[in-house]
């Protein structure tokens, strides 16, 4: 699979969008406000400039999801990449890959300072994927490790 295989999504795929981090979520056992919410969300999301969504495949089989902010240490906005799911029936087939190569060609057209990944610690293999493709979870300069802290208010 290619970038060229990987369309941003439109807020008339919204519910593909939707089916697809409903779908990660239930893999990774985590709760799913559901489908018709997602879509919901979404459809009012992805017609603004803060949220990005990518589907790989034909039909989509890879989703990516973003955010965009700006950032007071960079002039440009930082993107945010809040899920990456492949469903595991295709994964190896460079569908994630593809997503990811898609994302950093259209930041760095769009001027992007930064593209930022959360991964839990545990995931060893979202590791390996994000370092293939050139990220780090260590300081470069320091080689002081990042972490990430959350705290829910609702």
């Amino acid at each position: 699979m290619t970038p060229s295989s990987v369309q941003r999504a439109t807020p008339a795929e919204a519910a593909t969008v939707a089916k697809l981090l409903h779908d990660f979520n239930t893999e990774c056992d985590t709760e799913s406000p559901g489908i018709p919410v997602l879509t919901e969300r979404l459809t009012a999301m992805l017609a603004t400039d803060r949220t990005l969504a990518y589907l790989g495949g034909d039909p989509a089989r890879g989703v990516a999801l973003l955010t965009s902010r700006p950032n007071v240490w960079y002039a440009t906005p930082v993107w945010l990449l809040d899920d990456l799911y492949v469903e595991p029936e295709v994964r190896g087939e460079g569908i994630g890959g593809a997503l990811i190569e898609r994302i950093l060609a259209d930041a760095s057209a769009a001027r992007v300072a930064a593209v930022e990944i959360l991964v839990d610690a545990p995931d060893v293999d979202a590791q390996r994927f994000y370092e293939r493709h050139g990220f780090h979870g260590v300081e470069p300069v320091t080689g002081e490790r990042a972490y990430y802290y959350a705290l829910e208010l609702s």
